[in-house]
């Protein structure tokens, strides 16, 4: 049986040589870089909807 997220959960990762928070919630998770405060945040309705496949097409576009 899998235990139910209540409370946020911390990790960092390694990125092409970079650090990064990446903080799991009930509402979504968030990835920051080491050190900052702003970053990426993705809600699970967004994942589970499409939406965050979208955005992530729509920027893909955006940088070519």
């Amino acid at each position: 049986m899998a235990t139910k997220l209540d409370k946020s959960l911390k990790r960092e990762i390694e990125i092409d040589g970079q650090a990064y928070m990446l903080t799991i919630d009930p509402a979504g998770m968030k990835l920051v870089p080491k050190g900052k405060r702003n970053g990426l945040e993705l809600a699970w309705k967004a994942l589970i909807s499409g939406d965050a496949a979208l955005a992530s097409a729509l920027n893909a576009s955006l940088k070519v």
